[in-house]
């Protein structure tokens, strides 16, 4: 299958992508001396990517159907800003095979493969028969071709019995976890295709579906490649990708803790071989699965830039983005296999935008406070920015954090104390649950890590930890003072509590404590009672660093550090490392709360893709009542007791913010 491809120099290269991808790339090809053009988005308008870039294109809404996936309207960009190559990043449009002949048609030259790579690799099913006929080891599964009869229930009811449970149901298109169901029973079976069906034509444009056995505790490893148009492929080694969840990644470090020289070899030698046979160009990866008797299986290849490929970066001293650069150009890679050397060990995580103790859920809104660690040999991409907003239109990872060290040890040490400084507040995110990772015992050894890690370790819905007494009384100290005129460095007195003791009340999910703050001359003692339990803190020696919230303190003798956001209706707090979001509610709110605890709210901004129920309809606790779509991922809202629906504000197809009561349940009385 060899494919040729025309290789023409340029001089000004558009990145058909957003946020940090764009700001990673331009970094390259500014260092390397091309121009740089960015596009955005109406929501993007104010994004670092669109500042950093020499010139910008808006090309549409924020509707990436409508600007990063509209083809013309980049080709229309590149004309007008004068590129003549163009980047895709990764994600949108980076394999979609029908944008590369575009660019290749236009007369630009495509920083990746060619677009009959991208066809080869794009579709799971064709892939995997592709791979088996060059020798590639692949898990039994079925991958009918995409018609009536291939795609029917009732023939993957069958190729599963033949397969034999538990199996994997997969979007044959795309990635990154979307469309992708585990099944353990032939009776669940026909509601995940219907599921996995929705999830991939959203996501993909595809309903197309294939089934693979599935592996019990497998490992996700996968080898970077680089391919010039000479011929010349050579692999940079693997990455371990297998702490997960919703099969989608969340920390990845290189090399694997498990993998072995002769592994490493064999593993390598398979992937280069089926890249050499298939005429690639350009940097790719060849992703598989690692069973727990050490045997290797294909699972696809992705046919650009990975979101980790960072830790190959660290420990091998290259830049990827500058090689895609040079093979592109029409460089011949300088090296054989035998010269690439390896220098210590790399672990990344990845910041998202989500509601961990709620499924993972994806959130959006305001970025009150971004402060990004700052440590040797930590690597921060990122596009945000106080002030900005994380948007519904686009993915919920927010940035990537990358630590480096001469071992597995030290690298896990730097970037979990990197973790503990990351301050993101204004929505939720899984900061905190990073960091619990990187200090899990399990993880820590490295050896027992697997995909279902997150799920076994720390559950499905991972809880948060309850605050401390210590947290709880700096966020009612907080909540009191935080009004206070401050300019620059400036230490707030007790004494400015002039009024007499402060009180209020301080919620944290369903806890609430009642708060009591009074002045000792130049401290302030801050009592907190939750049910009967009080807990007592002194806070004095308190100046704040600037006016965005940073402060310092003493209590009960301890210098501590926090970081402040105030919300319409409460505070944020970031201390011990970690964010915590309290709420300071009048009496007559918690009443009305109490009264209306049958309302059902949108978990986040989204449109309503399924209602289920109607108005009068009785429903048990746990019934599907909506299901949503938001940040290309569905969301289903179930009801929470046994009622009736007596006010359903929605409709499928329409759009709701997050907040808004979508469905009242009421109660059955008893």
């Amino acid at each position: 299958m060899q494919t040729a491809k025309i290789i023409r120099p340029f001089h000004t290269v558009l990145v058909a992508n957003r946020g940090e991808i764009a700001l990673r790339i331009f970094r390259t090809v500014r260092r390397l001396g091309y121009a740089s053009v960015a596009v955005y988005s109406e929501a993007d308008r104010n994004s670092p990517h669109v500042q950093a870039a020499d010139r910008a294109v808006c090309i549409g809404p924020a509707e990436p159907a409508q600007s990063y996936l509209n083809i013309e309207a980049i080709l229309k960009a590149a004309r007008q800003a004068g590129a003549d190559a163009i980047h895709p990043g990764y994600g949108f449009l980076s394999e979609n095979y029908t944008f590369a002949d575009a660019v290749d048609a236009a007369g630009l030259v495509f920083i990746g493969p060619s677009g009959e790579n991208i066809r080869a690799m794009g579709n799971k099913a064709g892939a995997k028969r592709l791979m088996q006929s060059w020798g590639m080891p692949c898990i039994p599964g079925y991958e009918g071709q995409n018609t009536v009869e291939d795609q029917s229930d009732e023939t993957f009811v069958r190729e599963a019995h033949r397969i034999g449970f538990p199996i994997m149901c997969k979007a044959a298109a795309g990635g990154g976890g979307r469309g992708m169901r585990q099944v353990e029973t032939p009776e669940a079976l026909p509601a995940v295709l219907a599921s996995a069906r929705s999830e991939a034509r959203t996501a993909f444009g595809s309903d197309e579906l294939i089934l693979e056995r599935a592996l019990i505790h497998p490992r996700h490893i996968e080898i970077q490649l680089l391919a010039d148009s000479q011929g010349h492929v050579v692999h940079l080694g693997e990455r371990d990708c297998s702490v997960q969840r919703r099969h989608q990644k969340l920390i990845e470090e290189a090399p694997s803790p498990v993998v072995t020289a002769a592994l490493r070899e064999r593993m390598g030698q398979v992937a280069v071989h089926s890249a050499s046979a298939m005429g690639y160009i350009g940097a790719g990866t060849m992703e598989f699965l690692l069973g727990t008797d050490g045997q290797f299986y294909f699972m696809e290849m992705n046919t650009r830039l990975q979101v980790e490929h960072a830790v190959t970066e660290a420990i091998t001293g290259l830049d990827l983005v500058e090689w895609q650069l040079r093979v592109a150009a029409g460089q011949v890679l300088p090296w054989q296999q035998s010269q690439i050397e390896f220098q210590g060990h790399a672990i990344e995580v990845r910041l998202t935008a989500e509601d961990v103790p709620a499924g993972f859920l994806p959130q959006t809104g305001p970025v009150l406070r971004w402060r990004p660690p700052v440590a040797h040999d930590v690597r921060i991409e990122s596009a945000l920015r106080e002030g900005g907003e994380v948007s519904p239109h686009y993915d919920s990872m927010v940035a990537k954090i990358v630590a480096h060290g001469s071992d597995r040890e030290e690298a896990l040490r730097k970037l979990h104390l990197a973790m503990r400084h990351c301050v993101l507040l204004g929505l939720p995110s899984n900061q905190g649950f990073l960091t619990d990772c990187l200090a899990d015992s399990v993880f820590a050894l490295g050896q027992d890590v697997h995909t279902g890690f997150v799920a076994d370790r720390l559950g499905l819905q991972p809880s948060s930890p309850a605050p401390t007494p210590l947290t709880v009384a700096m966020a009612a100290w907080a909540a009191q003072v935080s009004g206070f005129p401050v300019n620059g460095l400036r230490e707030v007195r007790a004494s400015a509590l002039s009024q007499g003791d402060a009180l209020g009340l301080l919620q944290w999910g369903e806890r609430l404590w009642r708060y009591r703050i009074s002045a000792q001359g130049d401290a302030w003692q801050v009592q907190c009672t939750e049910d009967s339990q009080t807990d007592t803190c002194i806070f004095s020696h308190v100046q704040w660093m600037d006016a965005q919230g940073e402060l310092t303190l003493e209590c009960n003798g301890l210098r501590e550090q926090l970081c402040l956001a105030i919300t319409p209706s409460g505070l944020e707090i970031f201390c011990a490392g970690r964010a915590w979001t309290f709420n300071t509610p009048s009496r007559h709110q918690l009443q009305a709360t109490q009264l209306h605890s049958g309302q059902v709210r949108a978990p986040l901004t989204s449109r309503v893709l399924k209602v289920a129920v109607t108005n009068g309809q009785a429903v048990k606790a746990g019934d599907t009542l909506l299901v949503l779509e938001a940040m290309k991922m569905e969301h289903t809202l179930t009801a929470p007791f046994d009622g009736v629906v007596n006010g359903l504000q929605v409709q499928a197809g329409g759009q709701t913010l997050k907040g808004a009561v979508l469905i009242h349940i009421e109660a059955v009385q008893v």
